[in-house]
């Protein structure tokens, strides 16, 4: 039985809410010593995965079951691409988790209500610790659903706790709410790579419409290079002469075409007016699902909430024109901020904010639907960005892919990152010229929520003091959250070590003096709930800190702002500076945060004068 996808739970007691398991579904059929399980489309999983097999051994009961085999990751939560690569992770928990009973005794409980036949399936299985029953709770799905978003779950499920079981079917009866909007589409194409980028830049994308393949947009992001080669590997053995697409596409010359075998999910950020999706970013193949299921009136929701026109809005960046999509979407519900809003703050302030950003790669943290979505992390500029947009190739260190991140260094780019949901600006601290030399030194006083701003405030002063002594120019702005971030200037003297150990050093000694409420102990299990954590490993090669000037995707849509030392006094709290008052206040002291890119500190001295 399948499930229809839907925008939001039903708010009654009617309706139950599951997990929504990321992994392969699977019936098991048990009869004596036979065991079958088996994919959707009929794949046997038997010799796949003989630890299932073993522990439906013990069932003793003719039964049929209907469930999600996941594979655990070190956090507890299901990892597809670890099932998917299953034989490299037989180490991590394998688990069945079964949430309907088909079959109980050779009897056929299809018309059986769900939560009766889910009563008999929990007193069925027992307990072990490779199938697990897979529980439900009563109404409450947004709140369900919520809880399920901050995990980072794939979503929820919502079923009537009536519903029959229809073998088959697309019901109704059962709904899928995802945590990210997702399409199984068909790959019909790819296109020449570029740059670093080896074998194919983009997947070439087709959904069946009324029986025939109509294009649903590329994807060239959400591949490594062993999955680039893992693709591109496949569809050699798939090239076709000719489009099996109905209509005619833009740089079809450019294309290799393939037979249209092949189904991958792809996460998106929406539909476009002509049914393409947008920003499409590879997930995964897809083994379990047949051509029939890519059809396009099943990818979208059974009830989209209907939205207006909007007149189409442009940022004008010199000669570049870049097209804003939903401008009116409520970024800060609460607050009335829209998209339009934030992006005409940021091109407000670009000629103050881009000095630093200037030749420095950007991790983007997108928020695609405001604040109230916990968002994601993109690196990748992808195939899709326009010809303006500037990267700078870098090699992952943890798999082998070429990263090529994006360079903000016009008003055009900031507002394409804008558009892309980039409501924080997240460069990196070192520039393309020196990627391994950071300009600057930064102490993150990160609070915990048991702490006040006024110790806040208290622990930056006494990093002042201790910077006074050892002779540092310092300067400080409050993060936009709940802390502050110092900046000590470096001018690419130092290498990201040599500048992560002077910081600790700094932060050794001020959660000494301030060892009351303040510490060192990044292991948020060992790290007691009262105190700030200094956090020196901000100055990790790679990592990133929300830029000065930068909003947050934070109640009251607060402002990265720095500050004169002056005004680092008791009373002062991050929610002064807001997307409404922050140009009038940047503008007034233009230059203050400037000096973190001047003359770099002598650390050697430094520590020569602190007696370290």
């Amino acid at each position: 039985m399948l499930a229809k996808e839907t925008d939001k739970p039903i708010g009654n007691d009617e309706w139950i809410y599951e997990i929504k398991w990321d992994g392969f579904r699977a019936i098991s059929e048990l009869e004596n010593d036979s065991i079958k399980l088996y994919s959707r489309n009929g794949n046997d999983f038997s010799g796949k995965f003989p630890v299932i097999i073993n522990e439906l051994k013990k069932i003793k009961t003719p039964a049929i079951l209907d469930g999600e085999i996941v594979v655990l990751n070190d956090e507890g939560f299901p990892d597809f691409q670890k099932i998917q690569d299953y034989e490299s992770n037989t180490h991590f928990p394998l688990v069945f988790y079964v949430f309907d009973l088909l079959s109980l005794g050779g009897k056929n409980l299809y018309h059986l209500p769900l939560l009766e036949r889910k009563s008999l399936l929990k007193k069925l299985l027992g307990k072990s610790e490779v199938i697990k029953y897979s529980d439900h709770f009563v109404g409450n799905g947004d709140k369900f659903f919520d809880a399920a978003v901050q995990k980072n779950l794939e979503g929820i499920m919502a079923k009537k706790g009536d519903s029959e079981y229809y073998p088959g079917k697309r019901s109704n009866e059962w709904l899928k709410i995802k945590n990210h909007k997702s399409a199984d589409v068909i790959i019909v194409g790819y296109t020449a790579p570029g740059g670093s980028r080896k074998y194919f830049g983009s997947l070439v994308l087709a959904l069946l419409k009324n029986g025939k393949l109509v294009h649903a947009g590329n994807a060239g992001t959400g591949y490594n290079e062993n999955l680039l080669r893992e693709l591109h590997s496949k569809m050699q053995k798939l090239v076709a002469k000719k489009s099996p697409i109905e209509n005619r596409i833009e740089g079809e010359q450019k294309i290799t075409w393939v037979k249209p075998v092949l189904i991958c999910e792809v996460k998106f950020t929406e539909w476009t007016k002509d049914e393409k999706l947008r920003h499409p970013v590879f997930l995964r193949l897809r083994n379990d699902k047949p051509l029939k299921e890519t059809e396009m009136k099943n990818q979208k929701p059974v009830n989209p909430v209907k939205k207006k026109e909007q007149k189409e809005y442009v940022i004008k960046a010199g000669r570049i024109k870049v097209p804003v999509s939903n401008p009116s979407k409520l970024y800060w519900p609460e607050e009335g901020i829209t998209k339009k809003m934030l992006i005409d703050y940021y091109q407000e302030i670009a000629p103050y904010i881009l000095p630093f950003l200037k030749n420095r790669p950007q991790s983007l943290k997108r928020n695609p639907n405001g604040i109230l979505d916990n968002g994601f992390f993109h690196k990748d500029a992808g195939e899709t960005a326009p010809l303006f947009i500037k990267s700078f190739p870098v090699a992952s260190e943890s798999s082998n892919k070429i990263i090529d991140y994006i360079i903000c260094n016009d008003q055009a780019t900031l507002a394409y990152l804008n558009n892309l949901g980039c409501i924080e600006i997240n460069p990196w601290h070192s520039t393309i010229k020196y990627p391994r030399k950071p300009d600057y030194m930064i102490i993150d006083i990160d609070p915990s929520d048991n702490n006040s701003f006024n110790q806040v405030i208290e622990t930056a002063l006494v990093f002042k003091k201790y910077f006074d002594k050892a002779g540092a120019k310092s300067f400080c702005k409050t993060s936009g959250a709940s802390g502050m971030h110092i900046y000590i200037p470096m001018a690419h003297k130092y290498d990201y070590e040599e500048v992560k150990n002077f910081a600790h050093i700094l932060c050794m000694m001020v959660s000494e003096e301030l060892s009351a409420f303040t510490t060192i102990e990044r292991n948020l299990k060992k790290r007691s709930k009262d105190k700030i954590y200094l956090d020196f490993l901000q100055n990790r090669n790679g990592q990133t800190i929300s830029s000065v000037y930068c909003v947050r995707p934070k109640p009251g849509a607060t402002v990265s702002m720095p500050l004169a030392w002056k005004e680092v006094k008791q009373g002062l709290t991050p929610q002064q500076f807001t997307i409404h008052n922050a140009a009038k206040i940047i503008k007034k002291q233009p230059d203050i945060f400037k000096g973190i890119l001047g003359p770099g500190t002598d650390i050697k001295s430094c520590l020569n004068r602190l007696g370290a």
